[in-house]
């Protein structure tokens, strides 16, 4: 159940196209909250918010580095959606791969005829 919590907080924080954008930007490096806050026209404070949600939902951290307080990504965090995304993929593989097997299965049977040629003979 705390795992599905967790899970619900990623999808909610991963929501909002500027936390992806964010998320996305940091996927290549370290940045701090001025950084991330430069391609935006939004405020400072307005992009903290965005991170503090980040955070709230694992997905990013803060540390202090010397002066700067860079943002993080905790890339595990993408593994918990991983294995919820994998799970329901291989979930609707198998039922395709039912649904072929049936098909498969209709195009070997030998056709009777339609009810309209039954009748007419």
């Amino acid at each position: 159940m705390v795992a599905d919590d967790r899970l619900s907080q990623v999808f909610s924080a991963l929501a909002d196209p500027t936390r992806r954008d964010i998320v996305a930007r940091l996927a290549a490096g370290d940045a701090t909250v001025n950084e991330l806050a430069e391609p935006y026209d939004v405020t400072v404070q307005a992009v903290s918010k965005h991170i503090r949600v980040l955070e709230d939902a694992g997905l990013v951290s803060r540390r202090r580095d010397a002066q700067r307080r860079p943002c993080h990504l905790e890339a595990e965090v993408f593994d918990l959606m991983t294995k919820w995304i994998e799970r329901y993929r291989r979930e609707a593989e198998d039922r395709f791969r039912r649904l072929d097997a049936l098909l498969d299965q209709m195009d070997e049977q030998p056709v009777t005829g339609t009810p309209t040629e039954e009748a007419a003979s």
